[in-house]
């Protein structure tokens, strides 16, 4: 693995992180009504750490080899999507918004996986957690839209 690109690929994922800084769950968050399968809020930072460097791990293992074109295409595909979910969501308060966000966030991970997969096994198994994390976090978005109906 080239580990300047890993710290490349790192700083991508430090700056759609950078995102949960400018845009916090807050008092709005707070009041909303919320699945009893919601994680405690100070699970969220540690989460994404882990799947962050997982992230960048699978997308260094991959740069500068043969096939490696769409899975990096891809990769910044998701990282866009996953930079843009958090402002629509906890700055404009836009559920529903949010939720179309991460359903093409969920979509462009698991075609991202798939990719992986034919280029390097190992970093397919990097990004499966992530998939799983978006998965998850789509049902969430989607139940706590359900729970406090927006009328737009």
């Amino acid at each position: 693995m080239d580990w300047p690109l890993f710290a490349i690929f790192l700083a991508a994922c430090c700056a759609a992180a950078s995102t949960g800084v400018l845009f916090r769950p807050g008092e709005w968050y707070a009041r909303l009504e919320k699945p009893v399968w919601t994680p405690p809020n100070r699970l969220f930072p540690v989460a994404w750490g882990i799947l962050y460097v997982l992230l960048a791990f699978a997308a260094a293992r991959v740069a500068g080899r043969e096939g490696a074109a769409l899975p990096l295409a891809l990769w910044a595909v998701q990282i866009a999507l996953n930079t843009l979910w958090t402002p629509v969501f906890f700055g404009l308060h836009r559920m529903r918004a949010a939720l179309v966000v991460i359903s093409c966030l969920l979509v462009a991970s698991i075609a991202l996986a798939a990719s992986l997969r034919a280029v390097d096994p190992i970093a397919c198994y990097a990004v499966l957690p992530y998939v799983g994390w978006i998965a998850y976090a789509t049902a969430l978005n989607a139940s706590v839209l359900r729970r406090n109906a927006q009328p737009r």
